[in-house]
């Protein structure tokens, strides 16, 4: 599933409001992925993370056709390795980004935090600079 499907973001941000004035909520944002090695096994299954940058090149390296899934507002892409097995990445871009950003308006947040900002990801970072004056601390 997607790193910070919407909905699941939208229920926090709005319990977030019942307990904390709007002025004072960073979202925090993810800047990064997962590449699921298939099939999934609960509670033994595992991803490592990866960022938009190289979740991008496996997609060209395997030809893999990138799709965006418009419930969770995240883009993913399924490929078969040179094992045979076959593996479903889920990251985030420059759409769910701007989701993300979307949501920050629609309630009046205070802003936004990025995590793992050491992972490049300068379609989110361009998207960002569109739409919210960004300050740096």
């Amino acid at each position: 599933m997607a790193v910070s499907p919407i909905p699941s973001v939208r229920r926090v941000v709005e319990y977030a409001l019942t307990r904390i004035p709007k002025e004072k909520i960073f979202l925090g944002s993810s800047n990064y992925g997962y590449n699921w090695t298939l099939p999934y096994e609960k509670g033994k299954s595992f991803a490592p993370s990866i960022s938009t940058v190289q979740a991008i090149d496996l997609a060209i390296r395997y030809g893999a056709e990138i799709q965006y899934d418009e419930v969770s507002q995240a883009p993913f892409f399924y490929y078969t390795d040179e094992e045979g097995r076959e593996h479903v990445v889920w990251f985030e871009d420059a759409r769910s980004a701007q989701a993300k950003i979307n949501l920050i308006l629609e309630y009046g947040l205070k802003g936004t935090l990025y995590w793992d900002l050491m992972r490049k990801n300068p379609q989110n970072y361009t998207t960002l600079n569109g739409l919210i004056n960004v300050v740096r601390r």
